[in-house]
């Protein structure tokens, strides 16, 4: 059941009242939604009478929020963009439908985007949006219907499917290790270390799998792997990258291995979608072909 209408204002007056709170002023809230001041005051005023609530300080000409106001209209601005993204996705929508997938940047790149040319020849009718997510996604506040992420999956009110381990090797270029021998992983911990900080332990669990105890290990942090990968190229230090990542620059001689065989880490990449995406039909035709592309011999959920 809808909510009560006195709960469910205008567009028009939602819209000013975001407007006013990001600009700071009725004048330049008009200039931007091409209305009067006046007009723009009446909005206003008529959201107030209806939600019963006081959301404006006036003083003298000039407005600004109550504390409430502004915390309503955080919510306020996140539905906006929903009806504005759904009413694109319906205007743009091809027959075989859409999905919105979040993705990781370095993993999207080389190992999901190099398969989706047999997808698009599979499914032509079918549009897959992608964009680029580090950080912990909100499928309840972002407009996707799925994302790629790496973890354990354990969100709520989603499922998942997992995709594959995540296996990575000591690297680095071959000149950080001119005129050196490596004879075990406490030596690799005497060279330069270079961080991911979405992996802060990975240090950490590649020594342990190696029978070493170590924590505390300096060295500089990256925040993605194409930035970790050009440091470790220029002979940075020795960075611990996946092997679909660093298999080509191994191919090529431009990074080798300072040490180790290859180490399978804690969690694993995943497709992640809200329960309520589940029967969706483009959401299933991508589910269950993604799975043809997964390392798992029954990654889908049962």
């Amino acid at each position: 059941m809808i909510a009560p209408r006195r709960f469910l204002p205008s567009i028009a007056s939602l819209r000013a009242l975001e407007a006013l709170e990001r600009l700071g002023s009725a004048t330049a809230v008009a200039e931007e939604l091409n209305l009067t001041q006046s007009a723009v005051s009446r909005q206003l005023q008529t959201l107030e009478t209806q939600l019963g609530v006081t959301l404006i300080i006036r003083q003298k000409r000039r407005m600004s929020l109550t504390p409430a106001a502004v915390a309503y209209v955080s919510d306020v601005r996140a539905a906006l963009q929903q009806i504005a993204q759904a009413a694109l996705k319906l205007q743009v929508t091809p027959a075989g439908g859409t999905v919105n997938l979040a993705i990781l940047p370095t993993f999207g790149m080389r190992w999901l985007v190099p398969r989706l040319a047999e997808f698009a020849r599979l499914y032509p009718d079918i549009t897959i949006n992608m964009s680029t997510r580090l950080k912990p996604f909100n499928f309840a506040a972002e407009p996707f219907d799925a994302a790629i992420h790496f973890g354990h999956a354990d969100w709520p009110g989603t499922d998942k499917m997992r995709l594959r381990a995540e296996r990575v090797l000591a690297v680095c270029a071959p000149t950080l290790l001119e005129g050196m021998t490596l004879s075990g992983p406490e030596d690799v911990c005497k060279l330069p270390l270079l961080h991911i900080r979405t992996r802060p332990d990975a240090w950490a669990e590649w020594l342990s799998a190696h029978g070493v105890t170590g924590d505390a290990l300096t060295g500089t942090m990256y925040d993605q792997f194409s930035t970790i990968t050009q440091a470790a190229l220029h002979g940075l230090g020795v960075a611990l990258l996946p092997d679909y990542l660093a298999e080509q620059d191994l191919a090529t001689g431009r990074l080798i291995r300072a040490w180790g065989a290859p180490v399978e880490m804690q969690g694993a990449y995943y497709l992640v979608w809200p329960m309520s995406r589940t029967h969706d039909p483009a959401m299933t035709r991508f589910r269950d072909w993604l799975a043809t592309q997964s390392e798992d011999e029954d990654p889908l959920p049962r």
